[in-house]
């Protein structure tokens, strides 16, 4: 019998499981529900402990400007130059010199382009051949004169001579008459040079006046700035064809597009319903969005008479009183009318504050501040001037820092508080 179990188990006999490898698996599984309640525990005190901390409201120290407590009325528009021009040519040709870019400064006057010119520069030297020949003219008609009046003089002298001796009866009575006649065909001839060079000196005339003409047919040719100005917008190149006529299949109307830089002004848009709030002269604040932090001083030039019916609106134009290099046309602008002129001291940003974060504590002025981990901290500060909704605050206060609105008596340093959402 032994000997047939061994015969039959040639195979090596199962090994039971080891019970030394699946204890510390079993053991972590009962350990996860011990940690995941001290985690849920932990949490809760976590929110009883927060739930103890008084709720709060906070609001943050900002910038405000003095001169806003003098604003009556604001409005919005945009820079405008009141000196602009698309300038062009007279004439019709190809652009051949452009001596300006985007940004140039020029001077009235100033070269900006110039056409082709050869047809104008060829008239121009017909019409100097015809003054010339005009000229020639009136000079051989001044000499016929001096001739015919010379012929005048001896016929004269000639007739006088034969008057003197058709008195004494040296001479026939149809001498005198010859004489006499001759004289008459010499004040004729005076008279005709006399014509001829009137005409001449028409002539002359005329010829320098088409000789003008060809010059300013020449100078149409040459495009000049009209004003001391600054080119704001290249409406064209050098191959270009311009002609004041831009509707022309490939021409150009503007060769360039300038503005007078010491004109500029804001045009706002004031409320039809608030115009009467608005006079001549009044002092205003402007503010340039392209330049955050920028106030600019100004007053209001004119205003347009007349309603814009689609907007309910009328056109308010304000004059800068100094204007600056960084403003440029087309900006967009606030203005804020003021009820007196401010100065310089009153345009610089100082602290503000929301009155609800002032409070008394032992006779001085303080606010709360929130640190790290909302923590309260008191900190004194001098009140000054009410800025529209906000109040100025002296002190160690920075913008950007949080503050307790409406502090709890109760409340003191060293507090931890939870802010409220809003």
């Amino acid at each position: 019998m032994n000997d047939s179990r061994s015969g039959t188990g040639g195979a090596a006999p199962m090994l039971p499981p080891l019970p030394a490898l699946a204890a510390p698996a079993r053991r972590r599984r009962r350990a996860w529900p011990w940690i995941a309640a001290l985690l849920l525990a932990g949490a809760a005190a976590a929110a009883w402990v927060a739930q103890r901390r008084p709720e709060v409201q906070a609001g943050v120290v900002g910038t405000a400007h003095p001169s806003a407590q003098y604003a009556e009325l604001t409005a919005s528009g945009y820079v405008v130059a009141q000196r602009r021009a698309a300038v062009a040519s007279k004439a019709t040709g190809r652009l051949v010199e452009l001596n300006v870019r985007e940004g140039s400064v020029v001077k009235s006057g100033e070269l900006i382009a110039r056409l082709d010119a050869g047809d104008v520069d060829a008239a121009v030297a017909a019409a100097a051949a015809g003054v010339q020949q005009a000229a020639a003219a009136l000079r051989q008609a001044e000499a016929s004169l001096v001739l015919a009046q010379v012929e005048q003089a001896n016929a004269e002298a000639e007739a006088a001579r034969v008057a003197g001796l058709e008195a004494e009866r040296f001479v026939s009575p149809q001498a005198g008459d010859a004489a006499r006649r001759r004289v008459d065909a010499a004040r004729a001839g005076v008279a005709a040079a006399d014509s001829g060079v009137a005409a001449a000196q028409a002539a002359l005339a005329q010829a320098r006046a088409q000789q003008r003409v060809q010059q300013v047919a020449r100078e149409s040719t040459e495009i000049r700035a009209p004003f001391d100005g600054v080119v704001l917008v290249k409406n064209a190149n050098v191959g270009d064809m311009i002609t004041p006529f831009s509707s022309a299949a490939g021409a150009q109307g503007a060769v360039v597009t300038m503005a007078d830089m010491s004109t500029l002004e804001v045009e706002a848009d004031v409320s039809e319903s608030n115009v009467g709030r608005v006079r001549p002269d009044q002092p205003v604040e402007i503010m340039l969005d392209a330049l955050p932090g920028l106030r600019l001083r100004g007053s209001v030039a004119r205003i347009v008479p007349t309603v814009d019916r689609a907007k309910a609106t009328v056109m308010t134009k304000i004059r800068f009183e100094s204007p600056d290099p960084r403003v440029l046309p087309e900006m967009s602008a606030r203005v804020v009318f003021l009820s007196r002129r401010v100065g310089d001291d009153e345009q610089q940003p100082v602290l503000a504050v929301h009155p609800r974060a002032l409070a008394e504590r032992d006779g001085r002025t303080v606010v709360l501040r929130l640190g790290a981990g909302d923590v309260v901290e008191v900190v004194p500060v001098t009140r000054g001037r009410t800025l529209g909704d906000a109040v100025e605050v002296g002190g160690t206060l920075a913008a950007g820092d949080r503050l307790v609105l409406d502090p709890s008596p109760g409340l003191a340093a060293g507090a931890r508080v939870r802010v409220a959402a809003r």
